[in-house]
């Protein structure tokens, strides 16, 4: 393509770097002054729409974005697959469920939009968390249960929440995130914000009364609402052949619009979302189906090879990794050479390990804290026994 540039390799590498300007402080990699320089990309294949147009195929990046979605999925990747160690290694306790093979998603929307627009998911919340500006400590400590986790230890892995950044929460019960999802776009009209809500959910919710009847509230009130089915094609230890009739999530909103999204591009899912966002903002709710893959099992519980095989496992780890097509991407156009990305991955696997450092180091919560987060602060309650006379306790 004529808008592809090549880095002279004659120059020292060191005379090309400069700092990557980016919304992630854990993001800081350096390179080529030209990093700014548009790309013009297609997408691997073209998004399949329901009674709405789709959008282009041919997606505009820059060397600086390529190599922040390389970094930022990297980072995703070692966080899970650190995780998994934890949690094997019982620092981890309760239910854990792991991203890894789906960062596209969470990169490639996070690049879409900002962060006044919400982002409500279900229990598969760390990536979204990090991709909302979370830091990897706050995000350890929460999942071994420590004070300094990003919902003070007591929400463990399905409960991640940064409101700060309009990320209201992974959530344990399957669907009820997509009415408060829902309810978070409506406020948003309410108060006039210009601004969208994502509500994300898996195949295996798609079949939930609750949505449906979110989505008929949506578009009866035009909300600016995207109901985003990250579509892994198995729910817990079932696939999604034996769980739906009708499988095409994106079209099943019947009077409201749908997109298929390859989901493993990230580029495709950036386009996709900036999509969807002008879209609800004038005219009210729309689907995204996200055609992705986990690499794990449905939780650590699950050893995700009783129902698949682990054939098809690599054989989507060789021709779908969204990694590895941002990597191919990266070295095709001469943005950088393997040996840069190595040295992030490095520089990856280097940060985890102090941030798990880290947060090893936090305490656990007080049995008093327990009693926390319950009421409203400063209202106070009191406890009484069964006869309504003995004052049992009063909290703050």
């Amino acid at each position: 393509m004529a808008l592809l540039h090549r880095v002279n390799r004659a120059k020292s590498l060191s005379s090309l770097l400069r700092p990557l300007t980016t919304a992630h402080n854990h993001l800081h990699r350096p390179f080529s002054t030209d990093s700014s320089k548009t790309l013009t990309i297609e997408t691997s294949i073209p998004y399949k729409s329901h009674i709405i147009e789709p959008p282009s195929r041919s997606v505009e990046t820059t060397p600086a974005e390529l190599m922040d979605y390389f970094r930022t999925m990297a980072l995703m990747r070692r966080m899970e697959i650190a995780s998994d160690s934890l949690y094997k290694a019982k620092l981890i306790r309760g239910f854990c469920h792991l991203y890894d093979g789906q960062e596209a998603v969470a990169v490639g929307m996070e690049a879409a939009i900002t962060k006044k627009d919400n982002i409500i998911t279900a229990y598969r919340d760390h990536c979204i968390y990090l991709a909302r500006g979370g830091s990897l400590v706050s995000a350890f400590a929460e999942l071994m249960g420590r004070r300094d986790g990003c919902s003070k230890g007591k929400g463990g892995s399905m409960h991640f929440y940064k409101k700060d950044s309009g990320f209201f929460g992974g959530h344990g019960i399957v669907g009820a995130q997509v009415p408060l999802g829902v309810g978070l776009a409506f406020a948003q009209k309410y108060k006039k914000e210009d601004t969208v809500s994502f509500a994300l959910y898996g195949d295996g919710a798609a079949n939930q009364g609750q949505l449906f009847e979110a989505l008929n509230m949506a578009a009866l009130w035009d909300l600016p609402a995207i109901l985003v089915c990250e579509n892994n094609h198995y729910g817990m230890g079932t696939a999604e052949w034996r769980a739906a009739k009708s499988p095409a999530y994106y079209k099943r909103g019947d009077y409201v619009p749908g997109l298929k999204v390859d989901g493993m591009d990230v580029l495709a899912v950036k386009q996709a979302c900036q999509f969807a966002k002008e879209y609800v903002l004038k005219n009210g709710p729309i689907i995204l189906e996200m055609d992705t893959y986990r690499y794990h099992g449905h939780s650590m519980s699950d050893p995700g090879s009783t129902y698949r095989t682990r054939d098809e496992i690599s054989g989507i780890r060789q021709e779908r990794d969204p990694i590895e097509r941002v990597r191919k991407l990266i070295l095709a156009h001469d943005i950088a050479v393997e040996k840069d990305l190595k040295d992030i991955e490095k520089e990856v696997r280097k940060e985890v390990d102090e941030a798990i450092a880290k947060a090893k180091e936090s305490p656990m919560p007080e049995n008093s804290d327990l009693f926390t987060n319950i009421y409203v602060k400063g209202y106070g309650a009191e406890s009484f026994g069964a006869d309504r006379k003995v004052l049992r306790t009063a909290l703050p």
